[in-house]
Formats: structure tokens, C-alpha cells, sequence
């Protein structure tokens, strides 16, 4: 079946280009969702009258979605969500959870234009392509851990943080705490030490030799 684009899309054409797409694919998505119209000289005709408008509005939307895109340019979103050890979820992340973890972020978009080609089923930093517009995408991280403290560590990783590894990291930060305690009472006890050393220094600066202790005596 042959159509008159009414937009751009990927892959597919700019607008006012006439392609031919499969029949399913034009009555099932591009038709209902008024993204194009069949061709036929009726509405070849109707497209010219109407293509200064739909090129102003198409402008007016791409300009809209431009400035929104510079607002989520490098952005992150967390999602806790409960894994194994492995790293695979008891459940999933889906379109609908990014676009409410990125509405919570503070811009809100359509789960439509959240391109998430099947949904997140494991821990880790996915990138998630947002279509804002036919010309305008932008890509997210979603940070999916088991806590704020796995997600922090993920971010810095830049991996996924297996159940091992943060085991070992909450290991490590246990030693370096009680590093720091061990290492703070050795210093105190050397101060102490020090201290009580200069103490008897002192007295026995201070004490008569045995000398001086006879020649104290009454004659």
C-alpha cells in the first residue's frame, strides 16, 4: 500500500514523501494514528493545500521537543526494584515506569515516547532512547539497583554491581572503618606513651644526684 507521509519517520520517509508500507502496518499504526494518509489524487491534493500548516506546526512541535530534550540531556533516573544474585529482577522496568521516574525528575513526557525496544528484566545502567519528536531524540540512563547505596556505586562503576561485589564493598568499607579506629587508638597510645616518658624525664631531671645528696647532709 502506498501513503503521503504527514510527518517524518525513522526509517520510513520525511513528509510528504509516498512510500509503500505493508497494508497492516498502514491500517493498523500510520492511518489510525493520523501519521499519513493513502495515496490517492484526493488526498495528494488535500496534502499540498494543507502542507504550509502542517510544516508550521511540525516546526513548532520540534522546537517544543528541543528544548525539552536539552532539559534530560545527561540525565539518570534510579529504580530500586529486588534482584537475585545474579542481577535478574523479580519483575521488570517498563515504559510506563521511566516515564514516572522521569516525570519524578522533574520533566514529564509520554510512556508512547520512551523507546524501550523490550523491557528491563536485570540490574545495571541501561540507555534508554526518548523520541520527543519525529527529528528530536535524546538519550537517559536508567540506574536499576537493589538500593540507592548499589546505585551510587553502579554510577561510579559504570557496571553493574553484582551481589558479590557489593558484598565485598561493604566488607571493605568495614575494614577501612576499623582501620581508621585501630590507627587512632595507636596514635593515642603513643601520644600517652610519649607523654608519660616526658613525665619521667621530668622527675628524674629534677632529682639530686647522689652527690649532691651527700652534700645536702649536715656536717
Amino acid at each position: 500500500m502506498e501513503v503521503i507521509l504527514l510527518e517524518r519517520i525513522e526509517k520510513l520517509g520525511q513528509m510528504g514523501d509516498v512510500v509503500k508500507v505493508k497494508p497492516g502496518y498502514a491500517r493498523n499504526y500510520l492511518l489510525p494514528q493520523k501519521r499519513a494518509l493513502r495515496a490517492n489524487k484526493a488526498n495528494l491534493a488535500y496534502f499540498e493545500t494543507k502542507r504550509a500548516h502542517l510544516e508550521a506546526e511540525n516546526l513548532k512541535r520540534r522546537d517544543e521537543a528541543e528544548a525539552v530534550a536539552q532539559k534530560l540531556e545527561g540525565l539518570s533516573v534510579t529504580l530500586i526494584r529486588q534482584a537475585g544474585d545474579s542481577g535478574q529482577l523479580y519483575g521488570s522496568v517498563t515504559a510506563r515506569d521511566l516515564a514516572q521516574s522521569i516525570a519524578e525528575a522533574g520533566v514529564s513526557i509520554d510512556r508512547k515516547q520512551v523507546a524501550l525496544d523490550k523491557v528491563i528484566k536485570v540490574l545495571g545502567l541501561h540507555t534508554v532512547k526518548l523520541r520527543l519528536h519525529p527529528e528530536v531524540q535524546v538519550d537517559v540512563t536508567a540506574n536499576v539497583a537493589r538500593s540507592q547505596a548499589e546505585a551510587e556505586s553502579q554510577a561510579g562503576q559504570g557496571h553493574m554491581v553484582s551481589a558479590e561485589e557489593q558484598r565485598e564493598t561493604e566488607e571493605a568499607a568495614v575494614e577501612a572503618v576499623i582501620a581508621q579506629v585501630e590507627e587512632a587508638e595507636a596514635a593515642e597510645a603513643e601520644e600517652v606513651e610519649a607523654a608519660e616518658a616526658e613525665k619521667a624525664e621530668t622527675a628524674e631531671a629534677g632529682a639530686p644526684t647522689p652527690e649532691e645528696g651527700e652534700a645536702s647532709k649536715p656536717a
